[in-house]
């Protein structure tokens, strides 16, 4: 279904992560994932998604069949790609072209040569036929009622070698019909300064509408999108998170963030740029990525402050040390507690996390002494909040956070005489007045203390079987003598709404394991708001 845009013309995001984006190696797309994407794209706002390449492969031409019947498009145009059509040939009678139709899209972007060597060494045909080529599948499908985008490929490369080549090609399409005409950084080997030259003078000499296509092969496929916008660019071609071949293309979220919060452009619908995190991450799950966690914007460290220095400043005025309010995309500021932390990071944290430390300079003063000896001993609360958490309530209250007592506990690990393994842990609690003891077998012997502890647990406290283990990490620190080392573990629970981590360290990774096991447990119940024990 076509979408009716609040937007105007004037300016394009195009996304094509359905197609360019895919091409990034590890992904693998299937109908439905595209569809995912897709629906993510139009709740975005984007003004096009370009999907794919149809009659090309089944995988696209099944995907456009069912987004015809199965995407209420809100916002986007649905955008089919293909080639030119084949030389020697013409447009109408063209299978590939008549694909592109049948696809049922009324947006067609067309690749097209605009490097004569290209032309010569790839099309092996003649530099006039293939400006005729251009022309002829552009005004054949705009005689079809169709919109066309003409992407010339290569166009910087075959501009430094022939401009006047590449510029007639950009005539050939905008005189037949184009509606924009792209110019792609197709090796991504350009800089800012050269995309932004190049394109006004492209622009000035030929008077087309144009776009910009970036690859990020030098780092810089944000930095020349935005070049071209400065040279009178009027159509972004990106891809969420920056997917695509090799190192990637232009990334959607930095680019349309800059054009509405840097340039003052109104390239969204209102109130979708405060999606904008949550599209990202959503996206990335769909294909199976983990999100960056230092990509600009959205990553969860975009607005994260460790320093001392700075969390003073922000304690002040959040802007003097952050470029946008995080808020403005979805995203949040947090406050990172480690050995660098002043009493101003932890008041900051303290008021993240709800509690309140009412100016109280002794407290404050003893939380930041407990953080700094902890983490000379190898604890890491940056990247474990949920045990920095009960760290400040234990000095708030002046005294632990209390579910369960444990009295002991022991892994064992057993080698069979026919080369099988056996996991087995034992632990001995007390909670809410009951001695328990329990025993379980895992699939090794962190698994089996994890899966112990909730056998002990889940009869007096049925919330944790919500619980999930759901990442676990180790790292050997600086060690003594040879093996004698300090192992850290860490480790992140989820209860189907959130997830937390909490942090161990012992000299042994089954002792560390188990005291981030504990306040992972700890953490969890306090989440599902039990009351500790008296």
């Amino acid at each position: 279904m076509t979408a009716t845009s609040e937007l105007d013309d004037s300016f394009h995001v195009f996304d094509t992560t359905l197609r360019d984006g895919a091409q990034r190696e590890g992904i693998n797309l299937t109908v439905a994932d595209k569809l995912a994407i897709a629906r993510h794209l139009d709740d975005f706002g984007v003004g096009f998604i370009e999907g794919g390449w149809p009659g090309a492969n089944p995988r696209d031409t099944e995907f456009f069949a069912r987004a015809r019947q199965e995407i209420d498009f809100r916002h986007a145009q649905l955008v089919a790609f293909g080639s030119t059509r084949r030389a020697g040939a013409t447009a109408a009678e063209d299978h590939q072209v008549k694909a592109l139709l049948e696809s049922g899209a009324e947006v067609i972007t067309l690749v097209a040569k605009s490097h004569d060597r290209h032309v010569e060494l790839a099309l092996r045909t003649t530099l006039d036929e293939n400006l005729a080529m251009v022309a002829d599948t552009v005004s054949h499908l705009k005689a079809q009622g169709r919109r066309v985008f003409v992407d010339c490929e290569h166009f910087f490369d075959g501009y430094r070698a022939n401009p006047e080549y590449a510029k007639a090609v950009v005539r050939a399409a905008s005189e037949a019909g184009a509606d924009v005409v792209v110019l792609c950084d197709t090796n991504g080997g350009m800089l800012p300064a050269q995309i932004q030259a190049v394109v006004a003078t492209v622009l000035a000499d030929t008077g087309a509408r144009l776009g910009i296509h970036a690859q990020d092969d030098t780092g810089c496929a944000v930095a020349n999108t935005l070049a071209a916008v400065d040279a009178g660019a009027t159509h972004v071609q990106c891809t969420a998170n920056g997917y695509g071949e090799r190192v990637g293309n232009a990334n959607l979220f930095p680019v349309v963030a800059a054009l509405e919060l840097k340039y003052g452009k109104k390239v969204l619908p209102e109130g979708r740029l405060r999606e904008t995190t949550r599209i990202s991450h959503a996206i990335a799950e769909v294909v199976n990525l983990t999100p960056s966690t230092h990509q600009p914007y959205v990553g969860v460290s975009a607005f994260a402050h460790k320093a001392g220095l700075h969390a003073s400043a922000i304690k002040v005025d959040p802007d003097l040390y952050q470029h946008i309010d995080p808020e403005l995309v979805g995203n949040t500021m947090r406050m990172l507690v480690s050995d660098m932390a002043g009493r101003a990071s932890i008041e900051l944290k303290g008021k993240e996390l709800g509690i309140d430390l009412g100016g109280d300079r002794e407290l404050v003063g003893r939380v930041v002494e407990r953080v700094k000896e902890r983490e000379l001993a190898g604890y890491t609360y940056e990247a474990a909040d949920a045990s920095f958490e009960l760290l400040l309530r234990a000095e708030v209250e002046r005294r632990p956070l209390k579910y369960f007592e444990v009295e002991s506990w022991r892994a064992i690990t057993e080698d069979r005489p026919d080369g099988s393994h056996a996991n087995e842990a034992t632990v001995k609690l007390w909670a809410k007045g009951e001695r328990i003891v329990a025993t379980a077998e895992g699939n090794g012997p962190v698994n089996a203390l994890d899966r112990s502890l909730r056998v002990a647990l889940e009869k007096i406290y049925p919330e944790l079987a919500k619980l999930d283990l759901v990442d676990y990490k180790v790292r050997i620190l600086e060690g003594v003598h040879g093996t004698q080392s300090t192992t850290r573990v860490l480790i992140s629970t989820s209860d189907g709404a959130g997830e937390w981590a909490t942090v161990g360290v012992a000299e042994n990774v089954i002792a560390a394991s188990w005291q981030a096991l504990e306040d992972a447990y700890t953490y969890g119940l306090l989440r599902a708001g039990v009351a500790p024990a008296e």
